[in-house]
C-alpha cells in the first residue's frame, strides 16, 4: 500500500463482536477505522487524546484498545504504562509510524500487546484485533451453544432446534453477550455500559425494551434456555 493511502477490502468475517476503544487524533483516519470496524459489527468508541482514553477505560468496559503512539497530550506509551500499573489487562494494539526495534521494544515493555505500522491495510487491522481477542478470551469455537440454541457470530444467525430466530442487531448483541456469560446476572446499568457506546443517547429503559423484545422472541421459539429476570438484581441466561 502506498504511504498515506487507505483502502476498504473484502471482510474476512472471522472476528466476533467486540467493544473497541479507538484512540487516534487524526480525524480522517479515526473516521475510516470506525466505519470499517462498525461494518464488521463491532461497537467502537473513538477519542483523540490519551487523557480521555484513560478516563474511558477507568469507567467503561472494553474488549480491546487500538491506540496511536503519538497523541497530543499523553502519549500512547504513557497510556499503556498507566493502565498496566492500574491492573488493566485488556489487549492493547498500538498504531505507529515508528519502525525501529528499540522503539517497539519500549512499547512491549510498556504493556503493548501488538503493533501495526502505518500505513496499513484495514483487513490486517481486523486480523490483528481478532488474534488479540482470541488470545485474550481463549475462544474455543465461534459457534455459541446453549441447550438447543445456537448463535453464529460470523453469519449473525440464531437457531433453536434448527429453526432460525430473526433478531435485530442489538437483540443479537444482547443474546451473544448473555451466551458468552451464561448463568451470570447483569444489571441493566452493567448491560448499558457493556453493549452501548458512551456516546449513544441510550438509557436503562431502552435496554429494558430491547431485552423484553429478545425475551419474547426466545419464548416464542421454545421454553429453554430462557432469559430470566432476577428480581431486584438483573438478567441472566439459564
Amino acid at each position: 500500500m502506498a504511504t498515506g493511502q487507505w483502502y476498504f477490502l473484502e471482510h474476512s468475517n472471522t472476528v466476533s463482536m467486540a467493544k473497541i476503544l479507538l484512540v487516534e487524533d487524526t480525524a480522517t483516519l479515526a473516521e475510516l477505522i470506525c466505519s470499517w470496524l462498525e461494518s464488521e459489527q463491532h461497537i467502537v468508541e473513538s477519542v483523540d487524546t490519551g487523557s480521555e482514553a484513560l478516563s474511558r477505560v477507568r469507567f467503561y468496559p472494553y474488549d480491546i484498545i487500538v491506540i496511536d503512539w503519538g497523541l497530543p497530550d499523553v502519549s500512547g506509551i504513557e497510556v499503556c504504562k498507566t493502565l498496566r500499573k492500574e491492573g488493566k489487562t485488556l489487549p492493547i494494539l498500538m498504531l505507529t509510524a515508528k519502525k525501529s526495534i528499540d522503539e517497539k521494544e519500549t512499547g512491549f515493555h510498556s504493556g503493548v500487546d501488538d503493533y501495526l505500522t502505518k500505513p496499513f491495510e484495514l483487513r490486517e487491522l481486523s486480523a490483528r484485533i481478532g488474534a488479540l481477542l482470541r488470545r485474550q478470551k481463549s475462544i474455543e469455537s465461534l459457534i455459541l451453544k446453549t441447550g438447543n440454541l445456537e448463535l453464529n457470530p460470523q453469519s449473525h444467525k440464531v437457531t433453536r432446534a434448527g429453526q432460525e430466530i430473526h433478531l435485530q442487531p442489538k437483540e443479537f448483541s444482547l443474546l451473544e453477550f448473555f451466551m458468552r456469560h451464561r448463568g451470570q446476572v447483569f444489571s441493566l446499568e452493567a448491560i448499558l455500559e457493556r453493549l452501548w457506546s458512551a456516546d449513544d443517547d441510550a438509557s436503562v429503559e431502552s435496554v429494558r425494551k430491547h431485552i423484553s423484545r429478545l425475551r419474547a422472541k426466545l419464548q416464542d421459539a421454545g421454553d429453554s434456555p430462557a432469559l430470566r429476570n432476577v428480581h431486584g438484581v438483573g438478567y441472566k441466561l439459564e
